[in-house]
């Protein structure tokens, strides 16, 4: 009697193929030409999230009732994985703050009302969004938060300060982390801001390393009133929703680097048939020839593991373990492949005329965003027992 088959792994259908290159072929057309262009101006067009939205790329998991696809993990694996032919880490990062950051805890505990106001217009690109955590000091310490929202019969009163906040100087609204009870984790809460509210206002634009084109903003509320109806899920709770969140934004971002160390491996490899040196192609020298392939396997490792977080994540299975070692392999091992990469093209890596050194500036937010590499190697040991 013959056993049935195991199914395919990685699950991809002709569907998720078929978005995969047609997010690819976006990127190509409508972004890797300007890219040079944006990361100047530090800036790209704010259209840019409108066609984002018609392609439907700004909800993938959505449920079509709020304007999204429907679709799985594996459909998103494919967006990022598609998204990295942009050649430009900053408009990358905006757009998936907008379909994967700001936005999916509105999707899984909002209101209708909030569903109405705030995730519809931003998953067609209507509206842009920000998630509001971080501050001058609480980063990775979610449990530090210290800008406070008070209540005051029907609304929220809202002060303190942001900063780090992408797309933070054009965002219709923020997904905002606050201080609505006692110190620590215990007095978090979560609120979905409108940004046209009296009180609040744009310190200043930050000037990063990398990322250049996409906008990173301080920001201030003073007094800022927001209707109570606005809190996303219960009060206090705050900080469990938003350690849930932040296993979506890992998750991305470790996909992001694997996708990104891929592509600029094979690159560099038809890099190497084209460029000679001493008489013979770069790539025939052992060194790089060596080096490349132990890139090629290690990528091929943190692949495995991130797809392997995908499918826990997919079935809604714990998969904090497996993302969080996801994000820490693959963010620390991007650092050491661009590297390889940008120094194989030599003086040519060297310049912003080239992809790759934009990759190897932009790669290294990989282990400071989201949660950096000593702290996931913190919640790692925890979760063993250490």
């Amino acid at each position: 009697m013959n056993s049935p088959s195991a199914p395919a792994f990685p699950p991809f259908t002709p569907e998720h193929s078929a978005l995969r290159q047609a997010v690819k072929d976006f990127c190509i057309k409508e972004i890797a030409p300007y890219s040079e262009e944006w990361d100047k101006e530090g800036i790209f067009p704010v259209e840019l999230f409108k066609k984002a939205g018609e392609m439907g790329l700004l909800g993938i998991r959505v449920d079509p009732s709020w304007g999204g696809l429907g679709m799985d993990w594996w459909a998103t694996t494919a967006y990022v994985e598609g998204l990295t032919y942009c050649e430009n880490a900053g408009v990358a990062m905006a757009l998936m703050v907008q379909s994967d950051m700001a936005t999916p805890i509105i999707h899984e505990i909002g209101t209708e009302e909030q569903k109405d106001l705030f995730l519809k217009p931003a998953v067609a690109g209507d509206k842009i969004a920000a998630l509001g955590i971080s501050e001058p000091n609480a980063g990775s310490d979610v449990a530090n938060l210290e800008c406070r929202a008070r209540k005051v019969g029907d609304e929220y009163v809202i002060s303190g300060q942001k900063l780090w906040i992408t797309n933070g100087t054009r965002a219709d609204f923020i997904t905002l982390g606050v201080r609505t009870g006692e110190d620590g984790f215990g007095g978090i809460s979560l609120l979905t801001f409108p940004t046209d509210v009296k009180g609040y206002s744009i310190g200043r634009k930050l000037d990063k390393i990398g990322n250049l084109a996409s906008d990173t903003a301080e920001l201030f509320f003073d007094e800022c009133r927001v209707p109570a109806r606005f809190l996303l899920g219960q009060e206090n709770m705050g900080f469990y929703h938003i350690m849930t969140n932040f296993q979506g934004e890992r998750l991305v971002a470790a996909l992001s680097a694997m996708a990104g160390m891929e592509k600029a491996v094979r690159e560099a490899i038809q890099y190497g048939t084209e460029r000679s040196a001493f008489g013979r192609p770069i790539g025939k020298f052992q060194v790089w020839r060596h080096r490349f392939a132990e890139h090629l396997t290690a990528i091929e490792a943190g692949r495995w593991l991130c797809y392997r977080a995908v499918d826990l994540e997919d079935r809604g299975q714990p998969a904090t373990r497996e993302i969080t070692m996801a994000k820490l392999f693959c963010g620390d091992l991007a650092q050491r492949v661009m590297y390889d990469c940008m120094q194989f093209y030599g003086g040519f890596g060297y310049t912003t005329e080239y992809p790759v050194g934009r990759a190897w500036r932009d790669i290294r937010l990989l282990t400071v965003g989201g949660g950096t590499s000593e702290v996931m190697k913190e919640i790692l040991v925890k979760m063993e027992g250490l």
